[in-house]
């Protein structure tokens, strides 16, 4: 790995480059560069190369990572905290300040992730590369400064723009308006869709059609909703991408690279390049990883009678769990989706008899979750644990037992090398085909044209329909509402770091906290809209009386 300390981030902050995400190997062998400079590195292909992967590389803190699962889906209509969760006050907006651990992180780090693009995107000129290959290169740093601009204003609104590299310590920072920050990402993502190749040998590098669907998103976000329809139907309609006929194969460890993904952050089958601990990359602790998600939507299931921990059903960290409302949102005896996103049974897999209940044999149900109630007499008649609606939940949708849940199994592994292994291979899935049809019915619907959005809407719906129930899954234009969209997005993407944000995007947010998380809506103010700024990012500026925190926050 190559290891660089010259540049600083707004949040003076060392500036590292890491190596190797864009395939299943290091893109570079490890070397001695001693004596070597930024100078002579960067204006060799094999030395500028770096600086493409390390921009790559810190989307990694926020797809599958913990951070970026309660940045983008807790706080929202879906989720509230398991007893494990690491950072409630983002579940629940309870004492939500600017000393949150996951904000401070990725707030960090993706402005050194801007600052990597400012400096490829200022130095590709003298690469060393050829015309073409420069051309290439700069639209995939315009592509990923708009990405994690996008995430950016989103979270924080208006905080600091540059397109400069930063060079040196500085300990100023100044405030662009949303509009600013727009107009920069929309100007990157059309440049990107105008020069990156429709296809690369490299999975995970972005694409043509990456970037056309990444700015449908955005278009969507801006309200220019004919223009997002009329990109998201080109991802469709142009690239040879289609869904999945079975919902549940999207999520097979053995079919992560198939025809429905249009972009994602790939983890390498060799934990090693998943920069879980490098002291020399990392010299202040702290670590990426490969994708977590495996761990986090887990009930505690392993301290259940006939139920020991096992590669099959996870490690479970018990951070987050289902909203009532979200389990509610299926119909699963139509509805694929509910038994390929979650799990509600668990088989006996305690090999030794005394730890297993009287009569229970290996393979039979030991523990069992059911979202309605469960009679007592039929209680009375199983020798395994049961759980229902009553047990886990209150009337209001509020939680009552944080340990025992219906848990989604969408990003489990068990490729896993033990069963305590924390890590995952998985690909973090960014944008998905289906998300592209669900752009179009939501622009269509916002522009009045319920007859497509329908269209668009019933072709994710009967995908996702059991066999013989595909006419129960159709809709008509006039079940068509803002509402019934975001419903079909729940879905469709529970747990794929999307929800927050949908439910900004719409303004529905507060809203639907006060319908479905009591949790949540007991401690939600309107200034939650935005996140606090860190306060490491607010104590290191100088200028401290135009950089100054979000409204509402300490």
């Amino acid at each position: 790995m190559i290891v660089h300390t010259r540049y600083k981030t707004v949040l003076i902050a060392t500036f590292l480059l890491a190596a190797g995400l864009t395939s299943c190997k290091k893109m570079l062998d490890e070397e001695n560069l001693s004596g070597i400079t930024d100078e002579t590195l960067y204006t060799t292909p094999k030395g500028f190369e770096t600086l493409v992967n390390a921009a790559y590389s810190y989307q990694r803190w926020w797809y599958g990572k913990e951070r970026g699962y309660n940045i983008g889906e807790t706080g929202t209509d879906l989720w509230t905290n398991g007893a494990g969760d690491v950072y409630p006050d983002l579940t629940t907006y309870q004492n939500l300040q600017a000393t949150n651990g996951a904000l401070q992180e990725v707030w960090s780090n993706f402005y050194k992730a801007i600052n990597v693009c400012n400096a490829g995107i200022a130095r590709v000129g003298n690469s060393g590369m050829d015309q073409a290959l420069q051309i290439q290169r700069t639209a995939e740093f315009r592509f990923l400064r708009a990405f994690y601009y996008y995430h950016i204003v989103e979270t924080w609104g208006g905080v600091h723009l540059t397109t400069e590299e930063t060079v040196g310590v500085v300990t100023e920072a100044r405030k662009s308006s949303v509009d600013d920050f727009y107009n920069l990402i929309i100007e990157d993502l059309r440049f990107a869709v105008d020069h990156l190749a429709p296809t690369t040998a490299d999975y995970g590098r972005v694409t043509k059609p990456a970037a056309e669907a990444f700015l449908a998103r955005v278009y969507l976000t801006r309200g220019l909703n004919a223009e997002a329809g009329a990109l998201a139907k080109k991802v469709i309609s142009d690239y040879g991408f289609a869904l999945l006929p079975n919902y549940a194969d999207l999520w097979r460890m053995n079919n992560l690279q198939n025809s429905e993904i249009v972009y994602a952050v790939n983890y390498s089958s060799n934990l090693n390049d998943n920069d879980k601990q490098d002291d020399n990359v990392y010299p202040d602790g702290d670590n990426r990883g490969s994708n977590s998600a495996h761990m986090l939507f887990l009930m505690k299931y392993d301290d259940q009678p006939g139920v020991i921990r096992s590669l099959e059903y996870g490690r479970p960290f018990n951070r987050y769990q289902p909203s009532r409302y979200l389990l509610y949102l299926f119909n699963e005896n139509i509805d694929s989706r509910f038994e390929a996103s979650f799990q509600n049974v668990w088989y006996c897999n305690q090999p030794n008899a005394s730890g297993r209940p009287a009569g229970m044999n290996v393979g039979d149900t030991a523990v069992f979750i059911s979202k309605y109630t469960v009679p007592a007499s039929v209680r009375a008649t199983k020798n395994y644990t049961i759980y229902d609606d009553g047990d886990i939940y209150n009337t209001d949708g509020s939680s009552k037992n944080r340990l025992r849940y219906i848990s989604l199994k969408k990003f489990m592994d068990n490729t896993r090398g033990s069963i305590n292994e924390a890590q995952s291979v998985r690909d973090a899935f960014v944008i998905r085909l289906a998300e592209m049809y669900l752009i179009v019915a939501e622009a269509a619907f916002k522009t009045g044209n319920n007859e497509e959005a329908v269209t668009y809407l019933n072709i994710i719906r009967e995908r996702a329909a059991k066999e013989g129930h595909k006419e129960e899954m159709d809709v008509n234009a006039a079940d068509v509402t803002l509402d019934f969209i975001l419903e079909e997005r729940a879905r469709e993407f529970a747990g794929e770091q999307m929800r927050w944000f949908d439910l900004k995007r719409t303004g529905k947010l507060k809203e639907s906290l006060q319908k479905y998380n009591p949790h949540a809506i007991t401690y939600f103010r309107d200034y939650h809209m935005l996140r606090p700024i860190p306060q490491n990012q607010l104590d290191a500026v100088t200028n401290k009386s135009e950089f100054t925190q979000n409204p509402g926050y300490q």
